[in-house]
């Protein structure tokens, strides 16, 4: 179905001369089956699966190679042809859904449109044909969901209408381009299982773009490994993940797996003078929301509610949970870029104000946010050097050569070449860019920083070097840190405690050591179970152990109940659906809000991911 023969792909430098991207690329993927690729930032998936329907992104060329799918030789299609080729021979799912859809129409009308523009179907045919790809897709109210806007539907629901969108007009190949990256476990499993069971149905060739090992051993039935823009090493993909042949191989599957951070001293204890110290950041009684007030002066929807949280100095404290439970909200809260409606915000016991703008230079200096997208908060006109020395000069009055020194300064804490001081943020990959996020906020010398999910779209080996750069600054620098992540390796590689959010609520707090055994709320549990392991099979077990257990759903009104309850299968009828669970503590320190006692909850056997009863 697909066969590229010495692929090679250039882009234009400034100066006129070209770059290789893509060199001498060979591949090739059967009827029916999966072929996934891997590799590190910038190691060429993308381009090479852009390539198979014809296009290089702006200032690159195909510069040589034969590709032919479907029986097509795309290298050799004109405009004309090339357009009537992509969308009805082969489809393509974008990493990011929702910037992929135009917010302005329904989605309804996005996903029929390839099938009218490449004239497949009428257009009733083409409506009732995207209701029953929505329903292949396990999406809720398959007759109903199409009528809805984008900003309406949750990242994972977007992730599986584009895949319908592509699908409609029956392709026969499929591209998907990080499709999972940034959804939580939970998420990922129902999209990684919609794909699949499609793919498999309608006999659709798929190509599957990833730097997640695990997952491409869930959906992919080859594996090619690409670095610098080559073949490293290509395989039956058990064998590849098994017994990888070559060195950068075996370090791509190294990187998994991420080593549990060791405990430290007990943070709940000073060792000189045996008493409790000073939290950090307190966050008592934060609620944060949107809509009408109520007579208290509460939102009615609530994106946080009732949260109590601290962090003490040289330690981190981990938040997780599904996309849409408030992780983010949090950090901006903490931060002031989303004040509170009410509660308090304390930092070393002295409060600070709901804005940003209402704080002290002072204040804001002591406190710093790392955001996701590193794209979207440097500015891509400025030099690294420039953003650095801006941070430098606003907070410290550093100027000329004094602030270029401590610019380079920090350039070296976060490991990056001086090279990197006079370019721009566009020429630097993915990982060198999170970097320099990372070196802004290290440039006001904070107390506390706020990382949001800074790993979640870098690939293995890249994330492993961020995490372990994490660590060692807070170790020198007596940083600490919240570290907001969707990723359970992550956050037990660098964090001291963990706070599980659901719904706004904090259903759990305990030691990120003890994350994966002992008795657990059945949220975290579920969370605990849903992270991929990276061996063949894995997916089929989780989804039949979730058929078998599947609760029917059970209506919450809101502000009552369990938030967890319509997902619970060891809920208590009459109990859980209208009662607010107490919050008791665990033998270990830590803390459940649930109605069951810690002793008759299900514990987690240790050193894996099943569930004991």
């Amino acid at each position: 179905m697909i066969s590229v023969r010495g692929l090679h792909v250039v882009g234009r430098r400034g100066d006129g001369g070209e770059v290789p991207i893509v060199r001498d690329v060979s591949l090739e993927a059967r009827r029916g089956e999966v072929l996934a690729l891997v590799g590190e930032s910038g190691s060429g998936k993308t381009t090479i699966a852009l390539a198979l329907m014809g296009y290089a992104r702006a200032g690159c060329r195909i510069s040589g190679g034969a590709i032919a799918v479907a029986g097509h030789r795309v290298d050799q299609m004109d405009a004309g042809e090339l357009r009537s080729f992509r969308g009805r021979t082969i489809s393509y799912v974008a990493q990011n859904a929702g910037s992929a859809f135009n917010p302005a129409l329904t989605l309804h009308q996005q996903v029929i449109e390839p099938a009218l523009a490449h004239w497949v179907l009428p257009r009733r045919d083409a409506e009732r044909r995207a209701i029953e790809l929505f329903r292949a897709m396990a999406l809720p109210h398959p007759e109903t969901i199409g009528a809805r806007y984008p900003h309406q539907l949750s990242g994972g629901q977007l992730q599986r209408l584009m895949a319908a969108m592509a699908l409609i007009t029956e392709p026969e190949v499929v591209v998907f381009d990080e499709p999972t990256t940034a959804l939580d476990v939970t998420t990922q499993i129902e999209v990684l299982e919609a794909f699949r069971t499609v793919l498999v149905h309608r006999g659709i060739t798929g190509i599957y773009v990833t730097h997640d090992l695990a997952v491409v051993a869930q959906v992919a039935d080859r594996a090619v490994v690409l670095r610098h823009g080559a073949v490293c090493e290509s395989g039956d993909t058990p064998e590849v993940l098994a017994r990888p042949r070559t060195p950068y191989t075996r370090e791509l599957v190294a990187a998994c797996h991420l080593p549990v951070r060791p405990k430290g001293l007990d943070p709940a204890v000073d060792a000189a003078s045996g008493t409790a110290p000073e939290p950090v950041l307190t966050l008592s009684d934060i609620v944060v929301g949107y809509g009408r007030v109520d007579a208290n002066g509460l939102p009615a929807h609530r994106i946080l509610d009732g949260i109590d949280l601290s962090v003490t100095r040289g330690r981190t404290l981990g938040i997780i949970g599904e996309s849409g439970c408030g992780k983010s909200t949090l950090a901006r809260a903490s931060a002031g870029l989303q004040p509170p409606a009410a509660g308090t915000v304390r930092f070393r016991g002295e409060t600070l104000a709901g804005r940003v703008a209402r704080r002290t230079p002072e204040q804001r200096r002591r406190v710093q946010i790392v955001a996701q997208n590193a794209d979207l908060v440097l500015n891509p006109a400025w030099t690294v050097g420039a953003i650095l020395e801006r941070v430098l000069r606003f907070f410290h009055n550093l100027r000329g050569a004094v602030a270029r020194a401590e610019a380079l300064r920090l350039l070296d804490i976060v490991q990056l070449p001086h090279a990197v001081f006079d370019r721009r943020p566009p020429e630097l990959s993915g990982g060198q860019k999170q970097r320099v996020n990372f070196a802004r906020a290290l440039a006001a010398r904070p107390e506390l920083v706020l990382c949001d999910e800074i790993t979640a779209a870098l690939d293995p080996v890249v994330a492993a070097a961020i995490l372990t750069l994490m660590s060692d600054l807070q170790e020198t620098l007596g940083l600490s840190c919240i570290f907001i992540t969707h990723d359970l390796h992550a956050l037990r590689a660098v964090c001291d405690r963990v706070a599980v959010l659901l719904g706004g609520h904090v259903v759990e707090q305990c030691d990120a050591a003890a994350l994966m055994r002992g008795a657990h709320h059945p949220y975290t549990r579920l969370l605990v179970s849903s992270v991929p392991e990276m061996r063949p099979g894995w997916l089929d077990e989780v989804v039949a152990q979730r058929s078998a257990a599947a609760a029917p759903f059970v209506p919450t009104a809101v502000g009552e109940g369990c938030p967890f309850v319509s997902r619970c299968v060891t809920r208590i009828a009459g109990v859980c659906e209208r009662v607010r669970p107490p919050v008791v503590a665990t033998a270990d320190g830590g803390r459940i809000a649930c109605h069951l006692p810690p002793g008759d909850l299900p514990v987690l056997a240790p050193g894996n991911s099943t569930i004991d009863a």
